[in-house]
C-alpha cells in the first residue's frame, strides 16, 4: 500500500497552485471545476506512480478556527527531498521568497534532519532530506 493523495481545503486555489510547483517541481493536471457544487481542484503529482496533492476549494468551506496543524486531524506534510543539502537551500530559497520559516534545518531527536515552512495559506510543511 501507499498513499495515494492528500486533500487540502484552500481558499485561493490558483496561488496555492503555484506555490507548490515552484518550490516542489510537481506537474499539475486539468483543473476540475463542478460548478453545481462550486467546487474545483487541482491534482499536483511528484511523478508517474507517487504520490499526489489535491489541492480543492469550494466558498463554503469555513476557516479552521485554531492554528492550522495544532488541531486534530492532518498535523502536517511531510516531503523528502533526499539531502540535507537540498533541505538548507530550499529552506532559504523560501525565506528569500518572504515564506515563513516555522523550524530551522535541524538534527530532530529522532534522528531526521529537517526544516518547516508554512504554505501561503498557513499549512506546516516539514522538509525532510
Amino acid at each position: 500500500m501507499k498513499i495515494e493523495h492528500i486533500a487540502i481545503w484552500v481558499d485561493d486555489l490558483e496561488k496555492m497552485r503555484q506555490f507548490y510547483r515552484t518550490y516542489f517541481n510537481v506537474s499539475c493536471g486539468e483543473k476540475y471545476v463542478n460548478p453545481k457544487k462550486q467546487y474545483a481542484s487541482y491534482f499536483l503529482s511528484f511523478g508517474p506512480g507517487q504520490s499526489r496533492i489535491e489541492l480543492m476549494h469550494r466558498p463554503d468551506i469555513g476557516e479552521n478556527t485554531g492554528k492550522r496543524g495544532f488541531t486534530k486531524g492532518l498535523a502536517h506534510l511531510s516531503l523528502s527531498l533526499g539531502s540535507k543539502e537540498a533541505v538548507n537551500q530550499l529552506t532559504e530559497r523560501l525565506r528569500k521568497a518572504d515564506y515563513t520559516i516555522a523550524s530551522e534545518p535541524r538534527t530532530t531527536g529522532d534522528g531526521y534532519y529537517e526544516s518547516a515552512v508554512l504554505d501561503p495559506e498557513g499549512n506546516y510543511i516539514e522538509l525532510l532530506a
